[in-house]
């Protein structure tokens, strides 16, 4: 009976055992995060003890953690040991509210442009080895555009995709190329990485890319780059339209899509890079 009850037992000890693992990774996270709320309510430094005391935890926990966010720059230490909120924090509060005016300001432009040009307009950005639409404004027409807001496509398959690269240094550019760059549905994608390479970075210094029939049949793009104080090509605004079109008339849509470009950077005050 006893070895029956100590065999029946055992998932479940590794089950409680598992669990009480995820609780306390879960845990140190929370108090992470105590920590910082803490802080931040407050608004002035403090000591250990009192944060201790403050959120209802074992000082030698808190001493842990606070070691811990210390030595990843989430918290600073001053010369009297209190502790206050890290750069690393700062950086990152900056980055989101960079995001979201960025986003406010590029879905205002971006639906102006459509209106303008008549056509459906794109913001996208980068995913690692791939493209991303960001935000999408429909053209009052009846063509259609597969790609939706969230769709993802290998960067050698956009216009947008070589101008996101475009400020790299050429190693990375072409490393970047030599695994990511993928044959398209319409055979018509460029994949060599030194060809890719290059004309991303003319793409760039033009400061405009235009792609026909390599991703979709009969559907071109013409994207230009949005690039922060550095020069790097943070995202990029685009008219997608039909083929036919941007043959007929090339002129009229890179002059929109430049000039809508420029004035998102005017506005997040991005232009010293020109």
């Amino acid at each position: 009976m006893d070895a029956k009850t100590s065999d029946m037992d055992a998932p479940g000890n590794i089950a409680s055992e598992e669990t009480t693992a995820r609780r306390s990774r879960v845990s140190g996270i929370d108090r992470a995060l105590q920590v910082l709320d803490y802080l931040y309510e407050t608004g002035s430094p403090a000591g250990v003890y009192a944060i201790a005391k403050a959120i209802g935890a074992p000082l030698s926990t808190v001493y842990v953690i606070i070691d811990d966010l210390v030595e990843k720059n989430l918290l600073s230490r001053n010369g009297d040991n209190t502790v206050w909120l890290g750069a690393r924090l700062y950086h990152y509060g900056l980055a989101y509210a960079r995001s979201l005016d960025f986003l406010n300001v590029a879905n205002h432009e971006m639906h102006n442009l459509s209106r303008v040009s008549g056509e459906t307009v794109q913001v996208c950005g980068r995913d690692g080895d791939h493209m991303m639409v960001l935000a999408m404004a429909d053209g009052p027409g009846h063509f259609q555009v597969t790609s939706r807001v969230g769709t993802r496509v290998p960067l050698n398959w956009t216009a947008s995709g070589r101008l996101l690269v475009g400020h790299l240094p050429e190693q990375e550019r072409l490393d970047l190329f030599e695994h990511c760059a993928k044959s398209s549905p319409t055979g018509r994608a460029v994949i060599d990485p030194s060809v890719l390479s290059q004309s991303a970075k003319q793409a760039l210094q033009a400061r405009i890319s235009i792609q026909a029939g390599e991703s979709d049949y009969a559907v071109a793009c013409v994207a230009s780059p949005i690039c922060d104080d550095n020069g790097a090509c943070i995202a990029t605004i685009s008219i997608v339209l039909p083929e036919q079109k941007i043959t007929d008339n090339p002129d009229r849509y890179t002059a929109e899509v430049k000039a809508s470009a420029e004035r998102i950077e005017t506005v997040m005050g991005w232009r010293s890079h020109s």
